[in-house]
C-alpha cells in the first residue's frame, strides 16, 4: 500500500482553493492558496500542511489518511463502496 498526501482544505470556516505555487523546496511543492495568497509545505516529521508565508502563518491543515490502489484492489477491500457513473445524470 502507497501511501498519498490528502489535506483539508478547512481553516476557521472557509475553504481555500490551493495549488502548485511552482516552487518546490525538498523535491516537494510548495502550495499557495488563492484567497489569502499564503505558502503551505508539508513538514518533515509532521501531519498536515503548515502555512510558511500568508494570513496563516504556524497554522496546519489537517492530513487525512489516504491510500493510492488500484481500482480492482480496492473493490477487493472495500466491496460497499458507491460511485457515480457517468452520464447517469445524478
Amino acid at each position: 500500500m502507497q501511501l498519498a498526501g490528502v489535506y483539508s482544505r478547512v481553516i476557521d470556516g472557509k475553504t481555500l482553493t490551493l495549488s502548485a505555487s511552482g516552487w518546490t523546496y525538498r523535491n516537494t511543492f510548495v502550495l499557495y492558496d488563492y484567497e489569502t495568497e499564503s505558502l503551505w509545505y508539508h513538514l518533515e516529521g509532521e501531519q498536515g500542511l503548515r502555512c510558511i508565508s500568508g494570513k496563516y502563518q504556524d497554522r496546519q491543515l489537517k492530513e487525512w489518511t489516504s491510500e493510492v490502489s488500484a481500482w480492482n484492489k480496492w473493490l477487493e477491500k472495500h466491496p460497499d463502496t458507491k460511485y457515480l457513473i457517468s452520464g447517469s445524470g445524478l
